[in-house]
């Protein structure tokens, strides 16, 4: 049978961006991504109510889910393809689609950075991007914390989905977002998911494994024609920076940026009142990110970024249908 047709498709790749950039994700009650929190949500409940709340019940869970609906995805788009080649064509591009979300995180970010100088309202729009504790920022804090969150979520939203859609076509990208939400949901370090959470998260840690770092490299070549930036500096901080940041992942797009920008990012960050880090990141001769044009330059390199990750990722699928 040919089942060539379940491989990622260039054309669909590119009018799904060009979708979520200018509609962003669709908000509605049934998004996929909902549904699948839920099937998270009673499969973990099914399984603690049969004893299996350790670590075996968090692979199983991990199993379960992602082979839900990663199979799900499979069949549907063979059944679609075997009625009509268009109607195949339409339902993995709906899908690529609603799992990017790189539209949404640019409206955000671009949300905080319009308050301007008003920090209440500021606070208030990062606090939809950020878990960390808003009351102690101001206005250019505020702004910080959103170029550090556009610069993680940049390769979470979106160079793995993209990533993982080329690799695997619209199977794989529902296996990784699967995997995301689980993550998200159970992968929490506290006495309830520690043990359960931890295929999980190690399972999100091992699919962004190269989307991360393919993120530094990223960063660094958009960097080098945008004034202000630099490509060099994205090198030298991403590589020797990358692992100030908790996780294997966040810190190579995260320190590759604040070299990119040539500004420090990250400083005191505080959780439920607890001072957790005072780290930061980027060369300490750099001032800290603050102002209106370090975030206006950020989202230019973020664009540019994920125009060459699409690009890299057209380009690759050209081939491969060669």
């Amino acid at each position: 049978m040919e089942l060539r047709f379940l491989s990622a498709d260039w054309a669909v790749l590119l009018a799904a961006v060009a979708l979520d950039l200018a509609l962003g994700d669709p908000a509605c009650r049934w998004h996929p991504v909902r549904v699948i929190g839920r099937t998270i949500s009673l499969t973990e409940r099914w399984l603690r109510a049969t004893g299996a709340d350790g670590h075996a019940g968090g692979c199983a869970l991990v199993v379960l889910i992602g082979g839900l609906w990663a199979g799900a995805a499979w069949v549907v788009q063979l059944g679609l393809q075997e009625l009509h080649a268009v109607s195949g064509w339409l339902y993995q591009f709906a899908g690529t689609y609603t799992f990017l979300a790189l539209g949404d995180l640019l409206k955000h970010c671009d949300d905080v950075d319009g308050a301007g100088g008003d920090a209440r309202a500021a606070r208030r729009a990062v606090a939809r991007l950020v878990g960390r504790d808003t009351g102690r920022l101001d206005a250019g804090s505020c702004r910080r914390a959103a170029i550090e969150s556009l610069a993680e979520n940049l390769v979470d939203g979106f160079i793995a989905p993209v990533f993982w859609y080329v690799v695997g076509g619209l199977p794989g990208l529902v296996l990784f977002k699967a995997v995301s939400t689980m993550d998200s949901m159970v992968g929490y370090r506290n006495d309830r998911y520690l043990r359960f959470g931890w295929a999980a998260a190690r399972s999100d840690d091992l699919l962004v494994y190269v989307p991360a770092r393919l993120s530094w490299l990223l960063v660094a070549a958009a960097a080098v024609p945008l004034p202000g930036g630099s490509g060099r500096k994205a090198c030298r901080i991403g590589w020797r920076q990358h692992g100030k940041v908790p996780g294997p992942n966040p810190g190579w797009s995260e320190a590759a940026m604040a070299g990119a920008i040539q500004r420090r990012l990250a400083g005191p960050i505080w959780l439920d009142g607890t001072l957790v880090t005072e780290t930061w990141l980027g060369d300490p001769l750099d001032p800290p990110a603050s102002a209106p044009e370090d975030y206006r330059l950020s989202r230019r390199i973020a664009l540019a970024t994920a125009a060459m990750a699409v690009g890299v990722a057209v380009l690759g699928l050209s081939v491969s249908r060669h």
